[in-house]
């Protein structure tokens, strides 16, 4: 079969035949309908050398998957084959206390895990292939009722690593409060979308791309704004001087930091989720009195599934860009070169 695999660091992905995965007691392997296509692929193709990650090429890119079981393993239950399912991407070690409350991304026994701190096409073979090998059936979530795979497969990153985010930041979004989202790309216009179906809050959205802008306005921003010298003085004006309660950066730089930590309210939230490689100066003047700075990843096996109930109940929605396999190399050049709204989604 046809996979799009990255062969080395600081490398361009490339499409090979490789064998057909069959699945070992207690394993799954799902035949792909759609994968997504993120933009920390770009920095695992370019940005990191041997030795930096616990793991390394080849393997086969695509950590957003979801599709139909194709085969399983001896001892499975619960799964038969034809059914839709998503793929929880992040694979810890099963047996740790974070793993058996469904947060494999924070595995305490990395040493115990298929790939430390990695997954599928994080380390090993991923979706951007007809067929994936996931190595424990947990990972297999059943999809609810008439959910088109290709639908899901973005949702199981792109939409719950804002949801994460989010959620864990609910106690600070009552009636009256006040998020910013900064970068309305793959993962922000989700979580725009989260955040009006989840909480009470205002939600403003930050981006350089006027498109992007007015996808956010769909997606029910109550403020859209382009980032430069006064948007943090828009924000301030906006709540009335105060700031807002949770600031959500999807970007990460150092721009992107230091207008997140410029608008956030005392007392705030401020969650780096965008992998630009930013940092943010932190003295006792330089932020706000106890704003809280988090970095986030992933999230919970319990939280996808809550995320595909909303997707269910039509709250929540990825807008896609759909590739064939073959042109998968097409999709990562116009990802990088910001010709892409929303997430783009390769169909094996």
């Amino acid at each position: 079969m046809k996979a799009l695999r990255l062969l080395d660091w600081k490398s361009d992905p490339v499409l090979v035949d490789v064998a057909e995965p069959r699945p070992e007691p207690g394993q799954v392997v799902v035949r792909i309908g759609g994968a997504g296509a993120c933009h920390s692929d770009l920095h695992l193709m370019h940005d990191f050398e041997s030795g930096q990650l616990p793991w390394a090429p080849p393997f086969t890119l695509g950590h957003e998957n979801a599709g139909w079981v194709h085969a399983l393993g001896e001892g499975v239950t619960g799964l038969r084959p034809g059914q839709p399912v998503a793929v929880y991407g992040p694979w810890g070690c099963g047996t740790c206390q974070r793993c058996l409350q469904g947060v494999d991304t924070y595995c305490e026994n990395l040493a115990a895990a298929p790939v430390p701190g990695g997954g599928g096409g994080l380390g090993l073979d991923g979706g951007m292939a007809e067929l994936m090998l996931v190595p424990h059936a947990r990972h297999a979530v059943p999809l609810p009722e008439g959910m088109d795979p290709v639908n899901a497969a973005p949702l199981t990153d792109a939409a719950l690593t804002p949801y994460h985010a989010v959620r864990r930041a609910w106690p600070k979004l009552p009636p009256g409060s006040t998020a910013v989202v900064i970068g309305v790309g793959g993962l922000g216009h989700l979580a725009v979308q989260i955040l009006k179906a989840t909480t009470a809050a205002r939600v403003i959205a930050v981006d350089t791309r006027a498109e992007a802008l007015a996808l956010a306005t769909q997606e029910g921003a109550d403020l859209v704004l382009a980032p430069g010298e006064e948007a943090a003085a828009q924000i301030r004006d906006y709540t009335g001087g105060r700031g807002a309660e949770v600031v959500l950066d999807c970007v990460g730089t150092d721009s992107t930091l230091a207008l997140g930590a410029a608008s956030a309210r005392i007392l705030g939230d401020l969650t780096i989720i965008g992998l630009g490689g930013g940092t943010l100066p932190v003295s006792f003047f330089a932020l706000p009195y106890e704003l809280s700075v988090q970095t986030t990843y992933w999230g919970s096996r319990p939280e996808l599934i809550e995320v595909l109930d909303l997707a269910a109940r039509g709250l929540l929605r990825a807008v896609t860009t759909i590739f064939p396999l073959a042109e998968a190399p097409e999709a990562y050049r116009r990802l990088a070169a910001g010709e892409l709204t929303g997430r783009a989604v390769i169909t094996p």
